[in-house]
């Protein structure tokens, strides 16, 4: 065989054993790439005990920056029949203050899931609201936040408590760990929806900018927690 040839033969063989090095290295960088992705999700679907109240701790003084003394345009007019309003939404966060979270958390700790939780009155700042300022609303929640708070870390809450289960009224068997990553969330929900109906105000008055805004799409609203 002419040596060209053999010369051509050999260096076939060495490309395609680059090519499948090269082919071998992409794919165990996909794996990693796609590793690396499922382990982000897996993170962000834990729940953190102290991530949670750093989370809770901070609502709080956000209402309080964002909504004290604002005119009443903005925090006391709704979406429409049936909605709720900036000042009707602090009232909900309060009477959740009082009865929902950290009343539900003692509960699952003494009963464990033998007995329901009360199920939330999800209309009672109608009553507990009247005759007061949205300011003294805004008071009120950051001293009842902090107060849970400070109950909250009294417990020294071991992995194993947060495993515990209770018994939710609608939605079944929930551990303590749900419990307390649902609050935060309750949290932003509301934060969320106080933006929304702020901007709901002025759907007409932003004209045609109205298609790059999506806070004005957003149809969603809370359900009893």
């Amino acid at each position: 065989m002419p040596i060209w040839r053999v010369a051509r033969a050999r260096l076939a063989v060495v490309y395609a054993a680059l090519g499948s090095e090269i082919l071998c290295r992409r794919s165990l960088m996909s794996d990693v790439i796609a590793a690396t992705k499922s382990s982000r999700v897996r993170v962000t679907m834990e729940h953190h005990f102290e991530d949670s109240i750093a989370l809770l701790a901070r609502t709080p003084a956000t209402l309080s920056a964002f909504l004290r003394d604002l005119p009443e345009t903005w925090t006391r007019r709704n979406e429409g029949e049936n909605t709720w309003s900036v000042f009707d939404i602090v009232g909900h966060l309060i009477h959740g203050e009082r009865t929902d979270w950290m009343p539900r958390a003692r509960m699952i700790l003494q009963f464990g899931a033998n007995k329901a939780f009360e199920p939330f009155d999800r209309l009672a700042q109608e009553r507990e609201s009247q005759g007061k300022a949205l300011a003294e609303l805004l008071d009120e929640f950051a001293l009842l936040r902090a107060q849970s708070l400070d109950q909250l870390r009294d417990l020294h809450l071991r992995p194993e408590d947060l495993a515990r289960r209770g018994r939710h009224p609608a939605l079944g068997v929930v551990t303590l760990s749900q419990l307390l990553a649902a609050w935060a969330v309750h949290d932003l929900t509301h934060v969320h929806q106080i933006s929304r109906v702020m901007a709901h105000q002025f759907r007409e008055a932003v004209g045609p900018w109205a298609k790059y805004l999506g806070v004005l799409k957003c149809a969603g609203h809370s359900s009893p927690a």
